[in-house]
């Protein structure tokens, strides 16, 4: 995977809309599932590949330090050669004097070599530290992105079950009449009514009948006196 890719997968990432997308879904919180699960494997694809330019970089830096350092080494080699020729050239010793102006001639190219190493990799070193600057940030918004996902969907799935509860709760109590008074109670209390009316039309037959009775009783009474004082007369005539 190229730098250009992995940078633009990262920044694609990052900038995406994640309520663009929720409005879009059938079923949002499979949808934030799926986007958990893909912004996961893409974050961890995309740790791997910075982690892999950022130890691209600390090995460009590294030969670069390593060409400084060796620039600086190869400046005192020529400094140090080149002090003994002085000295072997006022001790009268001209052949041992140019053989060491000759090595302090090597160490400056060698020097020169390094300089130039160091100077040519420090345009690449600026750009991937560019690149590794702006996909740590891309990686860090990503992260931000997968905290929001999984936020939002631990309250969709919060809300979802509580408006499930609900409408089981609603669906039930549509089925429940027996506490209502205006239904089952009135009509129980409307047969109460009845039979308690039935009771008291028995009762008055029962009074009225009774009543028949002792009024023949009372009839019969009369005629057995008038019968008893009849006789009574024809006995004294």
């Amino acid at each position: 995977m190229t730098k250009q890719t992995i940078l633009g997968r990262v920044a694609q990432l990052a900038k995406a809309n994640i309520n663009a997308l929720l409005d879009q879904a059938e079923d949002p919180q499979k949808m934030l599932d799926q986007l958990i699960r893909d912004y996961s494997s893409n974050i961890n694809e995309a740790e791997q590949a910075v982690a892999t330019t950022i130890g691209n970089l600390r090995l460009l830096e590294q030969d670069h330090q390593e060409d400084v350092e060796a620039a600086a080494e190869w400046g005192r080699k020529a400094l140090a050669a080149s002090k003994k020729a002085d000295e072997l050239r006022s001790a009268g010793s001209g052949a041992d004097a140019d053989k060491f102006d000759g090595l302090a001639k090597v160490a400056l190219q060698r020097q020169l070599q390094s300089e130039r190493e160091a100077k040519d990799a420090e345009p690449t070193i600026a750009t991937q530290r560019e690149v590794v600057d702006k996909l740590k940030s891309g990686l860090d918004q990503m992260k931000t992105k997968l905290t929001e996902l999984q936020s939002r969907r631990d309250q969709l799935v919060a809300r979802a079950k509580t408006a499930q509860a609900q409408n089981q709760m609603l669906d039930a109590a549509k089925n429940i009449n027996v506490l209502d008074p205006t239904t089952e109670l009135s009509r129980f209390e409307e047969k109460v009514r009845r039979e308690e009316a039935k009771a008291l039309g028995k009762q008055e037959l029962a009074d009225s009948s009774l009543d028949a009775q002792f009024e023949q009783l009372d009839s019969m009474g009369d005629a057995a006196e008038i019968e008893a004082r009849l006789a009574a007369l024809k006995a004294h005539a």
